[in-house]
């Protein structure tokens, strides 16, 4: 059950902008204090479409990568692929970059691919690169978290997971077991005023510290609608972790890749400013749904404005 905290502030406003986040124009430089995303990943095969469809050389370099016979060709296209999907992000966070505060943090939960492609198994280090063009951008790279989930991985009579050769060495991979959270920060630390009412106001328990602030999280992903699973959804929990730690209260948090809606609405809860950005206008109705836009009354202490970018 995810943890609460009760707090009285002003009305927050929260912004959905139907969009693509590479070109976050509206957002104010220094404007925000938080980011908290989870990125398509490269490499993962149900993200494929979308890289193919933002970028068109992608999609000219998978169907070249296709028909290719030459192997070391192949995998030139394969790796050429990978770095042009990477780019495309690294677009985001450099949005990211300008639109935060000195001081401000970036939370970006993103999980390594393994493949068999041309032939082969490989592992894609989808974190090294993000850190690797984040810290190009400018960003103070930070202590990362490594988010343990739950593995319905193949088992051999119940016991452990394997994939490859299974007992027979040197032929079998380890499994990837944990996602990461990476963290990083815009300059040096964030400053405030002697006492600041809403710091203190924000503040976590001891039990939340400890718990919190360590490098491994085992959190089990909440039940997802079938919508959620198409998306990949993070539980609530992990932003609401995330909010609490880097933000205050009237803060604002910033999701370039909302999904269904899950930061904006934890945001709300935490009575935290947020904009969410997501380029799939299908799942508006979820985003809508999952925030409460339908059931909001006149007297609600949030607002909530939609916009579709031109």
């Amino acid at each position: 059950m995810m943890e609460k905290v009760a707090i009285k502030t002003e009305k927050t406003y929260h912004r959905i902008v139907i969009g693509d986040s590479r070109k976050m124009e509206d957002i104010e430089d220094e404007s925000v204090h938080l980011v908290v995303t989870s990125p398509p990943y490269p490499m993962i095969e149900m993200w494929d479409s979308l890289f193919k469809k933002i970028d068109e050389k992608i999609e000219k370099l998978w169907e070249r990568m296709e028909l290719e016979r030459n192997k070391k060709k192949k995998q030139r296209y394969i790796m050429e692929i990978y770095e042009l999907m990477h780019e495309n992000l690294a677009k985001v966070w450099k949005e990211c970059y300008r639109v935060l505060v000195d001081g401000g943090i970036a939370c970006i939960n993103i999980g390594d691919a393994t493949r068999s492609i041309n032939g082969m198994f490989k592992l894609f280090p989808n974190h090294a690169k993000v850190i690797e063009h984040c810290e190009k951008i400018g960003f103070v790279t930070l202590p990362y978290i490594l988010w343990k989930k739950p593995t319905n991985k193949p088992k051999y009579k119940g016991k452990g997971a394997f994939l490859g050769s299974g007992f027979l060495p040197p032929n079998a991979y380890v499994t990837l077991d944990c996602e990461f959270i990476l963290i990083f920060r815009k300059g040096e630390t964030r400053k405030f005023k002697p006492k600041d009412p809403l710091r203190y106001a924000s503040s976590y328990t001891k039990e939340e510290r400890d718990r919190w602030f360590t490098q491994i999280w085992e959190i089990t992903g909440a039940r997802q609608t079938v919508e959620e699973r198409r998306v990949a959804a993070f539980p609530e929990k992990i932003p609401y972790r995330l909010i609490r730690m880097f933000s205050v209260i009237g803060d604002t948090v910033l999701d370039p890749f909302l999904g269904t809606g899950t930061t904006v609405k934890v945001a709300i809860t935490l009575k935290r400013n947020s904009i969410g950005y997501e380029i799939d206008e299908s799942l508006l109705p979820i985003i809508k749904k999952k925030v409460g836009i339908s059931q909001k009354l006149l007297t609600d202490s949030y607002s909530v404005e939609i916009i579709k970018q031109t």
